[in-house]
């Protein structure tokens, strides 16, 4: 319809709004926008390759029909006190009248009426009836239309419910011309004034509107028309026809014609700007989530590290006992009043391991089964943890989203990947095994076990020591002239023996202790990797969800203002043609 009328500044807006929409159309689809949506741009697009678009809304009774039949001159409409539009019915010039239904709730009528050659005027349902059907099948159009006529009639001016449908027009960028229909019901001409200026106003305070209002008789109108022309002023329909006429010029309808797209089209770039912030504000949300599950697990890891050292030292004291009690009995032991004693190796053995070593192997494996308890217990608390940082953060997502969203896809995914994530976790928990965790540690702390068997080992070797400096102090003594005996040993053999084995025992004690906490570190930086590597894998897919959902929202917020700015940029060239 355009192409034919267009000169070369319109056909260049034309082609640049076209690329603008094409675009937009891409980035609703990328977005998984709301089909409805998606399907209502489509359809405003394929709008301007068609006649211009005259819809009349209004609550039912309000005389919508009887408007447009005054309008055509014909009574081609169906009138009545109840509810008689149930589908959209679309006039269209035709050689004769005729009647199609094109869809289930699309009626074609034809009428050989010149007002229709360049304007197809659409009838709706009554937005306030009874069957919401209706009611949705006339917002379902409005985005298609090029001007709406929006009827109220003087005896219930803008009610709530003419309210909210014409605010829901005004979203959508539309024209909005309002008619005050049946004026001939009031008595003078004061009171058409009054409801005039009460629907002005209120249209300006509630909605941000200044429409263009005519106050008419569509009754008295259609009789003025059928031949008792002294009606003609009083239904106020002469001002109404030249404001069409004026405003319905080929000029204004190519306007409106480019107009309504862009309405469209700006409404949903506001509409999926608002989603985008929205999902971003969510997403840094569970970005804070996610951070903080790391500064925990961070904590967790010093926290670890801490209390084994701690456990560690406590290890290390038993050794370091040892140790003290070896030199007491060293010091008991290798004494110039003993050193017939030091003849006897196999008691001075017994006795060195029952008194110094004594229950120094039993006392390390408690501690290494303590130390395995331990981070089986830690292990479990982290998990619990987890569970309740996402649990919490489900809830409280729960309990902002009220109602219908604009997409839900986003949100289904995320909910569900959460209730997901959650539920593994949950199941871990549930299914947390101390027993089997504790034996699989143990099966892998076989350095450390063998590392308290060398402790024992070694221990029982200081024994062997004990023996073989006792006998080397033997050999010492043989040869030695029994007069010089008591001055040898005092002076020079037993205080070298002593501290001797004093020293051998400090360096055995140190190589014990280096052996054992080797292996148990290890072990201990193994299973905390372990740990903290299972929940980084447990909540992985929401990371990545997070981390990919917002590389999609940042692309998709960059589209949208881009395209706002765009689409503005048309619609003030639009306004100037």
């Amino acid at each position: 319809m355009l192409k034919r009328i267009l000169d070369d500044r319109q056909e260049t807006l034309l082609k640049e709004q076209r690329a603008c929409l094409s675009d937009l159309r891409v980035a609703l689809a990328r977005f998984d926008a709301n089909a409805d949506h998606q399907s209502t741009l489509d359809q405003s697009i394929r709008q301007l390759d068609e006649f211009f678009l005259l819809v009349v809304i209004g609550e039912f009774n309000a005389g919508k029909s009887a408007f447009i039949n005054a309008l055509l001159g014909e009574s081609i409409l169906r009138e009545g006190v109840t509810p008689t539009t149930a589908q959209v019915n679309v006039l269209r010039y035709g050689d004769a009248a005729g009647r199609e239904v094109v869809e289930e709730q699309l009626e074609v009528l034809t009428a050989p009426i010149d007002l229709l050659r360049d304007i197809h005027i659409v009838d709706t349902p009554g937005t306030n009836a009874i069957n919401r059907e209706h009611e949705r099948i006339t917002a379902d159009f409005v985005p298609r239309s090029d001007l709406v006529l929006f009827i109220t009639s003087v005896d219930r001016p803008f009610t709530e419910s003419e309210r909210a449908f014409l605010e829901r027009t005004r979203d959508w960028g539309k024209k909005i011309v309002v008619v005050l229909n049946k004026v001939d019901i009031l008595d003078a001409g004061q009171e058409v004034d009054e409801v005039r200026e009460f629907v002005a106003k209120s249209a300006q305070q509630l909605l941000g509107l200044t429409p263009e209002i005519f106050p008419v008789s569509a009754r008295l109108a259609m009789k003025a028309k059928q031949g008792d022309s002294a009606l003609w002023d009083a239904s106020g329909f002469a001002a109404l026809e030249r404001y069409v006429q004026d405003t319905l010029d080929e000029g204004g309808r190519v306007r409106l014609k480019l107009l309504n797209p862009l309405g469209v089209g700006l409404h949903l770039c506001g509409v999926y700007l608002a989603e985008t912030r929205t999902q971003i504000d969510v997403l840094k949300q569970d970005f804070g989530m996610l951070e903080d599950v790391d500064r925990q697990l961070a904590l967790y890891e010093e926290d670890m590290e801490r209390e084994f050292r701690l456990r560690l030292a406590d290890l290390g004291k038993i050794l370091v006992e040892m140790e003290r009690r070896g030199h007491h009995y060293f010091d008991d032991l290798l004494r110039l009043s003993r050193v017939f004693e030091l003849l006897n190796t196999s008691v001075i053995q017994r006795g060195f391991e029952r008194h110094v070593v004594a229950d120094v192997p039993q006392q390390l494996e408690r501690r290494v089964s303590q130390l395995i308890d331990w981070l089986v217990e830690s292990d479990f608390r982290q998990w619990q943890a987890v569970r309740s940082h996402l649990s919490h953060r489900q809830q409280e997502y729960r309990d902002r989203i009220v109602g219908d969203d604009e997409t839900s896809g986003f949100r289904y995914d995320r909910e569900h990947l959460i209730e997901t994530v959650g539920r593994d976790v949950q199941r871990v928990v549930e299914t947390y095994d101390r027993t089997r965790e504790a034996k699989q540690i143990a099966d892998g702390a076989r350095g450390a076990v063998a590392a308290v068997a060398a402790v024992e080992a070694g221990a029982l070797g200081l024994g062997a020591l004990v023996a073989l400096l006792t006998t080397s102090l033997a050999v010492d003594l043989s040869g030695i002239a029994v007069a010089s005996v008591l001055a040898v040993l005092g002076l020079f053999i037993v205080p070298a023996r002593r501290r001797r084995a004093k020293r051998e025992m400090a360096e055995k004690v140190v190589e014990m202790r280096d052996s054992l906490e080797t292996a148990l570190r290890s072990q201990f930086e193994s299973e905390l990797a372990r740990s903290v590597s299972r929940i980084r894998e447990g909540i992985a897919p929401y990371g990545r969800f997070v981390r990919a959902e917002r590389a999609k929202l940042d692309g998709s917020q960059t589209d949208f203002e881009r395209l706002h700015l765009e689409l503005e940029r048309l619609k003030s060239k639009v306004d100037q043609l």
